[in-house]
């Protein structure tokens, strides 16, 4: 967001449209040109820390809009946000001046965000090679994609924003190739398939993504079985987009969610701390040489003796 001084104050006056709505969706669309890059949950905690009053009085989130509601919304002095260097252990798989890949391990956030604001990816990369890419601030220096904080595996970093570019450009015309180790629940009975189907916030629980055919965006996840277990099957997933959480959401659509999977799978966790999935194989194009390289990690410790278990 932009930065405020402290207790900026600003009104909206409900229009006919937002009638029978919760107020942080109304607000979050209608309040955008006022809160340039505010998001749903920036309102709701807003809300949630009394700094949006209607006649006066703190609203409530689930509060639903009525004709000529009049919102003031006091917005709170904006720190300027610095990411502190952390000397945190990371697996290197390959560096040079342009990228760095790392093998993410399981419980590592790849950046900061609301309530994770130390103890990341990027907080450690800045203390292990100080020159990132600056394209998307602060934040995300040299993050082009990422993957879940209980997913483990390869990620590329970019090093400077000519790298940056480049990889982002190849990430959005699917030329760079993710393919991921996944434990799912249940028997599939075809060897291969796709899935194809968007993805997007789910409609009720803000905090989940889901298939959502009225405002998902298109998501393809091309599914290959490895090995079949007792009631469960290794599968390879291979990415053709790469939408938030979507080989968890997808496995959960077709009926088989990821093992573990705290989110969308079963409650048996099979005594892991986070879901089964594990990037394991990404193919990119060099972003000076133009060279195909391609980078492998083996299964986390503790992915690697549950399947022991299971043969």
């Amino acid at each position: 967001m932009s930065d405020f001084q402290e207790k900026d104050i600003f009104e909206y006056v409900a229009e006919q449209d937002d009638v029978g709505k919760r107020t942080d969706a109304v607000l979050t669309e209608k309040c955008s040109h006022l809160l340039p890059g505010s998001s749903r949950s920036y309102i709701q905690k807003l809300i949630e820390n009394g700094g949006v009053l209607l006649d006066g009085v703190p609203v409530k989130t689930k509060y639903k809009v009525k004709p000529g509601d009049c919102f003031t919304l006091e917005i709170p002095e904006v720190r300027e946000l610095t990411v502190e260097p952390e000397n945190i252990p990371i697996d290197v798989v390959y560096e040079d001046s342009d990228i760095i890949v790392i093998n993410k391990a399981r419980g590592m956030v790849v950046h900061p965000a609301d309530g994770n604001y130390t103890g990341t990816l990027v907080n450690a990369l800045l203390y292990h090679c100080k020159d990132l890419s600056d394209i998307n601030g602060v934040r995300r220096p040299g993050i082009v994609h990422r993957i879940d904080k209980d997913t483990t595996g390869l990620l590329v970093v970019a090093k400077n924003n000519k790298a940056h570019t480049f990889l982002a450009d190849e990430i959005k015309y699917h030329k760079v190739s993710r393919i991921y180790t996944a434990l799912t629940e249940g028997l599939f009975e075809e060897n291969s398939g796709m899935v194809n189907a968007p993805v997007g916030r789910h409609p009720v629980d803000r905090k989940k993504m889901a298939v959502n055919t009225k405002n998902g965006k298109e998501a393809i996840t091309h599914f290959t079985v490895i090995e079949r277990f007792e009631n469960t099957t290794l599968v390879k997933c291979r990415l053709e987009t790469g939408r938030t959480h979507q080989i968890r959401v997808h496995m959960a659509y077709i009926g088989h969610p990821v093992a573990g999977d705290p989110v969308y799978g079963r409650k048996n966790n099979r005594g892991l701390s986070g879901q089964a999935l594990h990037a394991g194989e990404l193919t990119l194009t060099h972003p000076s040489t133009g060279e195909s390289m391609t980078f492998t990690a083996p299964l986390p410790e503790d992915f690697q003796n549950l399947l022991n278990v299971l043969k």
